[in-house]
């Protein structure tokens, strides 16, 4: 079957809540976001997974300090865990430089391997780190899973705002909740005077949320630290919720722990199927 045609929405074993985290357009720290979120929730003490399903730029392994292969029992992938959050990557499976040069059929099956065939166990929460953009992958996800609910990335800036609301009018189209949206980069606070830099603008994302109708989640800052953490595998988010490279991390993470359970409120109940 074709990303474009319609099938049933049967859930993903076990999970009770999928999260999309998405953006218009890539370079806006989406991934970030959706790693340290990831990890927010569980050390909140969600079970949590997080999917990586940009399969052409999986940043996910380098991130989250994991490069090993999955095992696999029987039919079912065993999914790779750190920092108490279950993962599941095409950098896993496809580790190194060699990029992947594949067609929508291909994509819309790998998805659907990463969302059935991975024994993902019991969770409240499988975050998918969607890749930038509109396009096949995204399509995959919303037509054959029932999404709870979508949370979209942007920077400030009126070109990644741009693109911010075309990904917020594709989730409303394919009638997917938007739990909120996020404005990364918002600011640099200067290490050597304190003063606060509005690198990319500030306030864009508040404002476009206002106008679509939208929850606004928060902001985060363009903190070297989280570059840092990102880089060496170790999230700032593992620093818990009392440290304040962090602590913006958690405040979002229980927004969106409040706003699914909202959506989930007024989609009704669900069928559950268990392995």
């Amino acid at each position: 079957m074709s990303p474009g045609q319609q099938q049933p929405k049967l859930p993903i074993a076990g999970v009770r809540n999928l999260i999309a985290i998405g953006s218009g357009k890539g370079g806006v720290g989406k991934t970030t976001v959706s790693v340290n979120t990831a990890i927010a929730l569980a050390r909140l003490g969600f079970k949590t997974g997080l999917l990586d399903a940009d399969v052409y730029g999986p940043n996910v392994p380098l991130m989250m300090g994991t490069n090993q292969t999955p095992s696999a029992h029987g039919e079912r992938i065993q999914p790779l865990e750190n920092y108490g959050v279950k993962l599941m990557s095409m950098g896993f499976l496809s580790p190194g430089d060699k990029p992947l040069i594949w067609r929508g059929p291909m994509l819309h099956s790998v998805m659907q391997q990463f969302l059935r065939g991975v024994d993902w166990g019991d969770l409240d929460y499988l975050v998918i780190d969607l890749p930038p953009g509109t396009g096949d992958v995204q399509l995959s996800l919303i037509q054959t899973a029932p999404v709870t609910g979508a949370v979209v990335v942007t920077t400030p800036s009126d070109v990644s705002l741009e693109d911010a609301r075309k990904a917020v009018r594709m989730f409303e189209q394919v009638k997917v909740p938007i739990l909120g949206i996020i404005e990364n980069m918002s600011y640099l606070m200067c290490p050597h005077c304190d003063e606060r830099i509005d690198v990319f603008s500030t306030g864009g994302g508040r404002r476009m949320a206002a106008d679509m109708g939208a929850n606004f989640l928060g902001v985060l800052p363009l903190d070297p630290q989280v570059r840092i953490g990102g880089d060496t595998g170790h999230p700032v988010a593992t620093y818990g919720p009392d440290d304040k490279r962090a602590a913006e991390f958690y405040t979002i993470a229980k927004l969106i722990v409040e706003k699914a359970a909202e959506a989930a409120a007024v989609a009704g109940p669900t069928i559950t199927i268990s392995d």
